[in-house]
């Protein structure tokens, strides 16, 4: 319980407004028994009301730290906001992948990833172009894109079998996209794991 000498300028009262706390802007006394408060709402609204005694029972000063406060780390604020503003970096230059990559694409590359592939979301596409136009070079910008956006968490690559060292090292130098080739050991291993959990 609050009584209405407690009320001050920037004292937290919960009970003025329903629903959520109010910050009191000013109080004017009428008296030992009755005082005119101002306040402020969480969405910025001002409103007045008269308080009288029998209003006390129901007001109870917020107690505990300020929703928003200043004193965090500045060195982790920085790291979480560089880290937004590269989970963000799409909106503001949509090819941001280009330039996160070591590549120089050709125009067919570009319109291929950023004119039909991305705005197809998802998408079921077959990217069979003919040999030597590029398609490691759009596979990687188009995963790349994908992860940037945080719509690609694992990726699956299927390619020839003589081509597989290729295409892992292509990703990692041109892409910085790292990749394990699963071989028929990886498999054989997974399977063995699984049945000696379900034996257990």
């Amino acid at each position: 319980m609050a009584k209405l000498e407690d009320l001050t300028s920037g004292a937290v009262v919960e009970g003025l407004a329903a629903g959520s706390p109010a910050t009191i802007i000013a109080v004017v006394p009428h008296g030992p028994d009755t005082a005119e408060v101002v306040y402020r709402l969480a969405d910025g609204k001002v409103e007045a009301r008269l308080l009288t005694r029998q209003d006390e029972a129901r007001l109870k000063l917020a107690t505990g730290e300020a929703q928003w406060t200043f004193d965090a780390d500045g060195d982790l604020f920085k790291l979480v906001s560089e880290a937004q503003r590269i989970r963000l970096a799409h909106l503001f230059d949509p090819f941001v992948g280009v330039s996160a990559a070591d590549i120089d694409p050709l125009p067919h590359q570009i319109e291929a990833v950023y004119e039909r592939m991305l705005p197809r979301r998802p998408l079921r596409f077959l990217l069979a172009d003919d040999p030597g136009a590029g398609k490691t070079i759009m596979s990687g910008l188009y995963i790349r894109e994908l992860r940037i956006r945080g719509d690609a968490n694992r990726v699956l690559v299927v390619a020839p079998g003589s081509l597989v060292e290729q295409w892992q090292d292509e990703l990692w130098q041109r892409f910085q996209l790292p990749f394990d080739i699963l071989s028929r050991d990886m498999v054989e291993a997974a399977r063995a794991g699984r049945a000696s959990w379900r034996s257990g």
